[in-house]
């Protein structure tokens, strides 16, 4: 009798564990089914979310095709200048080497396309890289976009502080010839917001990661002296 329940007692303890092990099996894989469910969902939102960062953008008049630069000129050789309007060594650049670059323009040899990246915003409380960026866009609306450049160098505030307030931005448009009220309202309402992120983000994926940052033809310079410019420009004419 006592064998007879023994034996059931050792059967009930096997047929326990294997019920367990049965249970730990399927929450195991519930668990990693559950996992790979918020794998793919993340995934496919930050695709989503990409794509819409990236592609849902108003470019400014003047624009290049894919959107990430104001085009002036219509020469054979294309000069990208990636600068950012915080960045005190674009200041230095462009008062090296901003003539030279117009002259360019001008004398019909190069088209510049001028990226106005917000890369910055780390040193400025309002994150001034991004709003004047935006203004910027709005300035290229109202066809001043590079007298409101050469500006926004010209008075460039130090890094680390507030930056331009956005009445001073609408100042200094004003100042360059554009139009007070339609020009406050673009730069009140954020107009070009989305395209300075559109434009950062593609000089990032192409390899940008600093400023100033300048390339002839798609080849990075590294003698970015007004005689370094115009013998690339020269160079990649030919």
């Amino acid at each position: 009798m006592s064998s007879r329940k023994g034996r059931r007692d050792a059967a009930r303890v096997v047929r326990e564990q294997i019920a367990r092990e049965k249970r730990r099996k399927r929450t195991f894989w519930t668990s990693i089914a559950a996992v790979l469910v918020l794998v793919i969902a993340g995934g496919i939102g930050w695709a989503v979310y990409s794509s819409q960062k990236s592609d849902d953008f108003t470019a400014p008049p003047g624009a290049n095709d894919a959107g990430t630069g104001i085009v002036q000129g219509t020469g054979p050789v294309t000069i990208d200048l990636y600068e950012d309007y915080l960045c005190p060594a674009c200041k230095q650049f462009q008062q090296a080497n901003g003539e030279t670059l117009n002259q360019l323009v001008t004398e019909g040899r190069a088209r510049l396309v001028f990226h106005p990246v917000a890369f910055l915003n780390r040193y400025s409380s309002t994150q001034y890289s991004t709003r004047s960026s935006a203004a910027s866009g709005c300035a290229a609306q109202g066809g001043k976009f590079r007298e409101f450049t050469d500006q926004l160098f010209a008075r460039q505030p130090a890094e680390g502080g507030a930056g331009l307030s956005d009445d001073e931005l609408v100042d200094i448009g004003a100042g360059v010839g554009l139009n007070r009220d339609e020009f406050a309202s673009c730069v009140s309402d954020g107009t070009y917001k989305s395209w300075t992120e559109h434009v950062t983000e593609k000089a990032s994926k192409a390899g940008v990661t600093g400023t100033p940052t300048i390339k002839v033809n798609g080849s990075e310079l590294r003698d970015r002296s007004a005689q370094g410019i115009r013998a690339a420009v020269e160079a990649a004419g030919k």
